[in-house]
């Protein structure tokens, strides 16, 4: 039993189908994704979460334990740009996919920034492979799993120590750059200042390896996923909401839902972490306390618009990163001192840029997102639209021409919609931060201590929040459970 259609469950339900389990996935909602849900109206399609394609080899991957590649299922295109950074009126770089051209840009910005990147991307290159070779795939339920001498000289290596503020200035001085450098952790849950140097492997991620696009969407993951899960004989059930894990004797025996009991010999939750275990099981059953819970720090939420426009934009890419304000004051207002930012950076994808199918001839399909801290109050209407003014504006300002008399479909979504769609601990979007107190075996553990059979899977476990770690997520628990639940002979 599988509880939640998101990538995590969907990788863990093929995975398990696939090792010869028989797999019942169980949905809260009318469809698979979870965040990565799709909605369709007035021709336009909009993905619901996800927008960034990074680490293909992920994906790969993951589809070749199956027999099938990517192709199989999706059309995917190398964007280039790949994406634009606004600083600020008629100032902006885009950020090319040829390397050569990528030095060049540092270069103009920075004289010797070019010959640094190389070396700023040799050493994240050396994280990542060593980082996805050797460390993402633990289960981090034990120490002894990086108790290898080799291991101990890679973590060296690994600048665990050292944060990312201080590593990104080692290399470059420009504060273009250095803004370009630090982006990639604003999601990751804490200011650079906080992060592991070991996540400059996200600079090489980007910038080496590339910014894909899956064209239909980033929902034709899901979709082939689903395939994938199917033809190992997954079971799906939709509208199908967990209400309660039945334990006896220390083990599950199945799942309440509103349609009755569902036995099973082995739960797997893709759900909210924090909310299968402080709501669906019993007190006795609950490992962690809710003290435990309100320490944790929590990646930020998100603030939401999909808007459909009856015209295209100018002078906007497919991705558009407005750094237009000041990037350390917005941090600081999602991570230490926490509330709705004075004067947020944002996020603007035009998915239409590059696959026009996803809004009418002559229409263009608009995700606007702005990073807010978790927990907040105050998500009502009237800060919904007074945000939706700010960026409005900027963006009006950006491409030289009005955007709001054009919209012809505008929907918001913020935390209280996380939390009603997904039981989202604190409306958060993005799981819980990977700072260095809460990375490996300092995450929530993937398997219930109280529970024999119950594991966890997603954003709020090993090996931490995105797509990319989800997908991972999901094989590395259908392993735990293949070790220690032998199918019968």
């Amino acid at each position: 039993m599988v509880i939640g259609a998101g990538f995590a469950g969907l990788a863990a339900a093929a995975s398990l189908a696939q090792r010869g389990y028989r797999v019942t996935v169980l949905e809260k909602n009318d469809g698979p994704g979870g965040r990565a849900r799709v909605f369709r109206t007035q021709g336009f399609t909009f993905d619901m979460g996800p927008s960034w394609y990074w680490m293909p080899d992920v994906f790969e991957q993951f589809f070749a334990r199956f027999g099938h590649t990517p192709a199989d299922f999706y059309n995917l295109v190398r964007l280039d740009p790949s994406y634009r950074v606004v600083f600020g009126h008629n100032d902006f770089l885009d950020v090319p996919a040829d390397m050569e051209a990528l030095r060049r840009m540092f270069e103009q910005l920075e004289p010797g920034a070019g010959r640094r990147l190389d070396d700023f991307l040799g050493q994240a290159g050396y994280k990542y492979r060593v980082g996805m070779s050797k460390f993402v795939n633990k289960p981090g339920r034990s120490v002894l799993e990086f108790a290898d001498p080799r291991l101990l000289v890679d973590a060296v290596r690994l600048d665990l120590l050292q944060n990312m503020h201080t590593h990104v200035r080692k290399f470059f001085r420009h504060p273009k750059l250095v803004e370009l450098m630090e982006f990639p952790v604003l999601f990751l849950g804490a200011t650079p200042q906080n992060t592991p140097a070991l996540y400059s492997l996200m600079n090489y991620a980007d910038l080496a390896l590339g910014t894909w696009y899956p064209m239909g969407g980033m929902h034709e993951i899901v979709r082939g996923m689903v395939r994938v899960a199917e033809e190992q004989g997954v079971e799906f059930r939709y509208s199908q909401e967990v209400e309660l894990i039945e334990v006896q004797n220390g083990r599950a025996t199945g799942v309440r839902t509103s349609s009755g009991l569902v036995e099973a010999d082995i739960v797997v939750a893709g759900a909210d972490y924090h909310h299968v275990e402080q709501q669906l099981l019993a007190p006795e059953h609950r490992h962690y306390s809710p003290k435990y819970w309100e320490t944790r720090t929590m990646a930020p939420s998100s603030l939401l618009f999909y808007v459909g426009l009856n015209k295209r934009l100018n002078n906007v890419r497919h991705h558009n990163l407005f750094f237009d304000e000041d990037f350390n004051q917005h941090a600081h207002e999602i991570y230490e001192a926490p509330r709705w930012p004075s004067k947020p950076l944002f996020y603007a994808s035009v998915p239409s840029v590059t696959d026009p199918s996803l809004a009418p001839e002559g229409c263009e399909n608009l995700f606007l997102l702005i990073p807010v801290a978790p927990g907040l109050g105050g998500d009502d209407e009237t800060t919904r639209q007074r945000y939706y003014d700010m960026v409005m504006t900027r963006l009006e300002q950006h491409t030289g021409q009005s955007v709001r008399d054009a919209v012809v479909y505008c929907r918001s979504y913020a935390h209280r919609d996380f939390i009603e769609d997904y039981h989202a601990f604190k409306g958060n979007a993005y799981g819980l931060a990977n700072t260095l107190r809460q990375t490996a075996i300092l995450k929530p553990t993937l398997k219930s201590p109280k529970v024999s059979n119950l594991y966890f899977t997603g954003q709020l476990t090993v090996p931490g929040p995105g797509v990319p770690p989800s997908l991972i997520s999901g094989q590395v628990v259908a392993g735990e459970v293949e070790k220690e639940n032998a199918l019968p002979v």
